[in-house]
């Protein structure tokens, strides 16, 4: 025979209305755009890598009207006179990383432009 389940007080806290949670909420939203996820910082970098590669197709006289900075610039030459399949893919690694101290969008509209000619 089963005893009867007597009622005791519920051990949760109480919920908090509805407008304090969507506040919270809101809160929380704004701190996750203020920090991009990690996935979102591995997009932006591979995007950025790519785009270098990109731009050690072209010719140093291309290049030089992008007005890049001069480190990125010598980076890209270096990485056009590698033959080693290694060192090349870390100078790649490397102009990636330069490429996401750089406004990207000038740079791809250049490149979009060259290529269309």
């Amino acid at each position: 025979m089963t005893r009867p389940r007597s009622r005791q007080p519920s051990a949760t806290p109480p919920r908090l209305p509805a407008p304090a949670r969507a506040a919270d909420s809101q809160e929380e939203h704004q701190e996750r755009q203020e920090h991009p996820s990690r996935s979102a910082r591995k997009r932006a970098a591979l995007a950025a890598q790519s785009l270098g590669v990109q731009l050690t197709r072209l010719t140093s006289a291309q290049l030089q009207t992008l007005a890049l900075p001069d480190e990125l610039f010598e980076a890209l030459l270096t990485a056009q006179r590698l033959r080693s399949r290694a060192a090349l893919a870390r100078q790649r690694q490397y102009i990636g990383r330069l490429m996401r101290q750089v406004d990207l969008e000038p740079v791809r509209r250049a490149l979009d432009a060259k290529l269309r000619r």
